[in-house]
């Protein structure tokens, strides 16, 4: 019965999470370079940051998961037989955490990017303007006004990028739907195995809404209209 197998399924959670918080890291780390990199001024750097974000945003998911994941592994063994080394095997978990961190360093970057634009100007020339460092005016006066900004499209991001992570079953990581497939062979039950799946994965993002509604309001404390 499927009932048996619902801790099993349940269990892949740990796994998602695993992906998504992995792959976030990722993200935040690209989305802030390539920011930096279109508001640098510099023309190649910023070419560079709007052809990975135009790029990247433009192929499905699934499609670079694939690309990534077969097309590098098969690229690195060819190139790896042809010099006489040994084969590699890409772990699916780096693959997958890469990979969607890739993908979602794209959209951090808009969001980053927008996020510091958002920043009163006068506020940044002020603080150069009394002897701060650009390093201490980032700390003190950009960063805590840009995550406020940058919350609803950051959650935003969050919440895809987690169901995204459904995408990494086909390369055979033992996650949600890896395990709910595996159920529903066994039981021939499709409807209650992905219904577990779809149970958790709200569980995971009504959560995840709760969590983001408290930073919003912890960063948009003193600010005019906005509601408590």
């Amino acid at each position: 019965m499927l009932i048996d197998y619902v801790p099993h399924i349940a269990a892949g959670a740990a796994v998602t999470m695993a992906v998504a918080l992995g792959s976030l890291v990722v993200a935040v780390v690209l989305g802030l370079v390539g920011a930096a990199c279109k508001l640098s001024g510099s023309r190649p750097l910023t070419f560079l940051a709007a052809s990975y974000s135009t790029l990247v945003r433009g192929v499905p998911e699934l499609v670079w998961l694939l690309f990534l994941f077969y097309g590098a592994q098969i690229l690195i063994n060819q190139t790896s037989a042809a010099k006489g080394w040994q084969a590699v095997e890409i772990d699916p978990m780096m693959a997958g955490i890469t990979t969607i961190g890739f993908i979602f360093g794209a959209y951090m970057t808009e969001t980053f990017r927008g996020a510091i634009l958002a920043v009163p100007r006068g506020q940044i020339e002020a603080g150069l303007s009394l002897g701060m460092s650009p390093l201490r005016v980032f700390g003190r006066i950009t960063l805590p006004q840009m995550v406020r900004f940058a919350l609803p499209g950051f959650s935003n991001n969050w919440m895809v990028l987690i169901k995204s992570t459904a995408l990494v079953s086909v390369i055979g990581l033992n996650d949600l739907m890896h395990r709910a497939a595996m159920a529903k062979s066994a039981t021939r039950d499709a409807f209650g195995a992905y219904l577990v799946v779809c149970v958790v994965y709200l569980l995971i993002t009504s959560v995840s809404i709760g969590l983001f509604r408290l930073l919003e309001l912890r960063y948009s404390r003193g600010v005019r209209g906005v509601a408590p």
